[in-house]
């Protein structure tokens, strides 16, 4: 499904909140092969104070990986969480060329 599809399924989605969708949204919105701060993903969704909400957000993705909250890890560089585990994200992202200590 390509990422319009899943921008509207984001947008009709009626058990996801505004600022969820906001968030899904944004993480739409890294590219393949890059990474992303969850504060990066809050200041995109308006909500620059929110970083820590955002990874609620992220946990409770309801399209991994096509909506790829993979590519947000933690501030500090560290991978943060996945909902699919720590080690699926790790083989995501390696898939992209991206490797994460």
């Amino acid at each position: 499904m390509a990422e319009a599809a899943y921008r509207n399924k984001i947008r009709n989605n009626p058990g996801l909140t505004k600022f969820q969708k906001k968030v899904l949204l944004a993480t739409l919105d890294i590219p393949r092969g890059e990474i992303r701060s969850y504060a990066w993903v809050a200041k995109k969704a308006a909500s620059p104070r929110s970083a820590r909400a955002v990874g609620q957000v992220m946990a409770i993705n309801p399209y991994p990986p096509h909506v790829p909250c993979h590519r947000v890890i933690a501030g500090d560089g560290s991978i943060g969480g996945y909902s699919l585990g720590p080690a699926q994200k790790r083989r995501l992202l390696k898939r992209e060329g991206v490797i994460i200590k």
